[in-house]
């Protein structure tokens, strides 16, 4: 099924949904929603069932409890039972709504719903999953309400429904005579729950779904009007931070001087908690001064001791070995992935107003009703009466799927009585927060002459936390599963993994060891190392077989819709033209989320940009060129897709190039963004390109998450190209500290030079 006039599937089939009983027009989709099979792709496991695949069938059971409701304005309301977190999914979810009802965009009402326990998995945002799983049900919700629009005109006018059309929220008959489906709402509203039989819009017919479209809320996010959990004005709630460990999960021994701190200006508490000692103030300036001056004794950590040497040994210690060598050629490599931070622009915060038998809790959450649950645990409250608010957040790469800002602010609410806005520094968040785990990815490739034989893979990893939510998922849905009886983690990984090119018997395997860090499900989760491992290994077969790296791919690839996108970026990047002594391009390929993409770029090794003067910073290579090419299948947003991937390929130069966390005696090193190196303005690519390609599907893909991956490995192959030597180790400047490492007592760093005097 490809090409822009392809078999309507969607369109021609017949769905079902509800009007819903209520004052005005409410209507939801039924549960016979199961989408057409997605662009063609070889019968691999990852493509008979993935993760996106096992989240959808876990949402679907509920997906008649979100509704779109008309109301008498002529807008049209839907509460989002995702987290909308920069990824462009309300503009998306109002284009979807605004397709089928053909209203403006701009008068679809798109908010985001509080933590509903009764939506169960259809709740959870992650897995690039949110469009996927999101685009029948609403588009057939929104067709319903389309459907009874329609007639209430025929009524109103006098009319047959098939003399009507409505056009930007205006139903019009052929003699002109014209009404708003604002003043139709309460007629076409439903007295009682009632099932209807509806057909979606033909894909030829997209006026909205598949043009490009500016964010809905853009205007409001450079203007600053924005409303981010620290914006919001809850009654009574003023800034609290918590004094934290100097190891990692340390935990509070005593306080020496906790009467003192109190007493401080502006300081209203301070208390003992779970992870810290909390301190609560009229300003975030004195909470601040107020966590310097505390003098606590701490426990030890979870970590204590370690370091990155003594966590790779535990890592060499817990791999899988790789089968028997075989008699023919092998190409093999070993690569290492240090610990990499998984924290946001915005700081991690929440609100909470914890009174006597009740709690409200506001901040930016992609699993609330585990966050619900956990909250309503650590204060002993029933569920019920625990109110989560999911409050828009300015970014997550995972880290909002963890709630660990609104279990401290409830706690901190609880003891003193009192509502709260809390806050983490920028050094609790690199310290303490959540951390893409230190990883090896040992490779082996066995070929003879043309051939490839078989691939090998043993990932081994730190533990990573799957418990925000995606393990209950994995739980509920394991009777459908072909992977066995094994973990969360492992189910995860067989789930997003998938080899894409025709490398004869394949294996891919998954080893976790240890339990004492704090990890999460950063963006693109394992994809990221393991891709970069394979397309580093792709690249040494080439050079062991005299073969192009462009070339090689492109013949083992598995599809059509595969070769296209890395064709397309071999042709937009002029693949294998002449370019200066250390300099090079690199090319890689990834699949994952029922889409694929395609990465080429070019570095800069030379000396003179290796050490050009970077404050505070090792400068090391430049990437001076990225061209990149997805194809999700059907792109909602293609303006709002190439903002993703243009954010996926900074992610992936940062993991190759620079953004690492050191590990030390149980802490880690960097303290805030000055130490942390993600990609900067100095070392992104003046020449940035992201080619969306045509259509090839009826169905959306996954995009959120997809471009780290190809962007990671390209820059290694390059890098690798550019200096003869295959990198083993990233980010590849990780064993340079090109800082001094600020303490950790007091664990919140001075603030730093006003800036004046580094102004160039």
């Amino acid at each position: 099924m490809t090409g822009p006039h392809a078999d309507d599937a969607i369109g021609r089939r017949r769905f079902l949904g509800y009007v819903l009983a209520a004052p005005t027009l409410v209507t939801a989709a039924g549960l016979d929603l199961t989408p057409p099979a997605s662009s063609p792709r070889a019968a691999t496991g990852v493509d008979l069932l993935d993760l996106n695949d096992l989240m959808t069938a876990a949402a679907l059971p509920t997906s008649g409890l979100i509704a779109v409701e008309v109301n008498r304005d002529g807008t049209v309301s839907f509460a989002l039972p995702r987290a909308e977190v920069g990824q462009g999914i309300t503009t998306s979810t109002a284009m979807l709504i605004a397709e089928e009802l053909s209203v403006p965009v701009e008068r679809v009402r798109v908010t985001l719903a509080d933590a509903r326990p009764e939506l169960l998995f259809n709740q959870l945002t992650g897995g690039s999953n949110t469009t996927f799983a999101t685009y029948t049900p609403i588009r057939v919700a929104a067709a319903v309400a389309r459907l009874r629009l329609m007639a209430a005109a025929a009524a109103e006018l006098g009319a047959p429904v098939t003399d009507l059309t409505l056009r930007a929220g205006t139903i019009t008959d052929r003699s002109g005579r014209r009404v708003g489906i604002g003043a139709l709402a309460e007629q076409a509203a439903g007295t009682r729950t009632e099932r209807v039989a509806v057909e979606l819009t033909p894909r030829r017919d997209f006026t909205v779904i598949g043009a490009p479209h500016n964010r809905i809320d853009a205007l409001d996010v450079v203007t600053g009007r924005k409303k981010f959990t620290m914006d919001l004005d809850v009654p009574g709630a003023k800034p609290a931070m918590v004094c934290r460990p100097p190891t990692i999960n340390g935990k509070v021994g005593s306080v020496a001087n906790l009467a003192e701190v109190r007493a401080m200006p502006g300081v209203t508490d301070a208390v003992v908690i779970s992870t810290g000692v909390a301190v609560r103030a009229d300003t975030f300036g004195q909470c601040i001064d107020a966590v310097r001056a505390l003098r606590v004794s701490w426990r030890p950590g979870t970590a204590d001791g370690k370091s990155d040497e003594s966590v790779l040994r535990e890592l060499k210690a817990a791999e899988i070995p790789l089968g028997p060598r075989p008699p023919t050629p092998v190409v093999e490599g070993t690569f290492t992935f240090a610990f990499r931070s998984n924290s946001a622009l915005e700081p991690n915060c929440a609100i909470a107003d914890v009174r006597a038998g009740r709690a409200e809790i506001w901040s930016a959450l992609k699993s609330p009703i585990v966050a619900r649950q956990a909250i309503a645990a650590r204060l002993g409250l029933p569920p019920g009466q625990v109110t989560v608010h999911v409050v828009e957040g300015g970014g997550s790469f995972g880290r909002k799927l963890f709630f660990d800002a609104a279990l401290e602010a409830a706690e901190v609410s609880q003891q003193v009585g009192k509502p709260v806005k809390l806050m983490w520094h920028r050094a609790d968040d690199s310290r303490q927060g959540r951390t893409h785990p230190m990883a090896t990815s040992r490779v082996r490739v066995a070929y003879l002459g043309g051939a490839v034989l078989g691939y090998e893979q043993r990932h081994t990893s730190v533990s990573t936390d799957l418990g925000h939510g995606l393990g209950e998922i994995i739980t509920a849905m394991a009777a459908r599963l072909p992977v066995g009886d094994i973990g969360f983690a492992q189910t995860f990984f067989h789930l997003s993994q998938e080899m894409p090119y025709a490398f004869g018997v394949v294996g891919q395997l998954l080893s976790e060891t240890g339990k004492g860090f704090n990890t999460g499900s950063m963006r693109n989760v394992y994809s990221p190392d393991v891709a970069c491992a394979r397309e580093l290994i792709v690249d040494r077969l080439a050079a062991k077989t005299g073969r192009d790296p462009y070339r090689l791919r492109r013949d083992f690839l598995r599809d059509d819709r595969s070769r296209a996108v890395l064709a397309k970026v071999a042709e937009a990047g002029a693949w294998g033209r002449a370019m200066p002594a250390g300099t090079a391009q690199g090319i890689a390929f990834h699949a994952e989320y029922k889409s694929v993409s395609a990465a080429l770029v070019e570095i800069d090794c030379r000396p003179e940009t290796v050490n050009r003067p970077i404050r505070d910073g090792v400068s090391g290579p430049r990437v001076t060129k990225a061209v990149f090419a997805v194809d999700v299948g059907l792109a909602v947003n293609p303006r709002g897709l190439e903002a993703q991937m243009m954010g996926g390929v900074m992610d992936g130069i940062a993991l190759t190039l620079t953004a690492g966390l050191h590990l030390r005696d149980g802490h880690f090193l960097e303290a805030s963004w000055d130490n942390y190196f993600y990609t900067r303005q100095w070392n992104s690519p003046p020449d940035l390109r992201i080619i969306v390609m045509p259509s090839t599907s009826e169905q959306p893909g996954g995009a959120g998450e997809l471009a780290v991956a190809a962007s990671t490995a390209a820059v290694a192959c390059a890098y690798g190209r550019a200096t003869g030597t295959m990198p083993t180790s990233f980010p590849i400047n990780h064993g340079t500290l090109s800082f001094t490492p600020k303490p950790t007592v007091p664990p919140i760093p001075p603030s730093p030079a006003d800036g004046l005097d580094h102004a160039r």
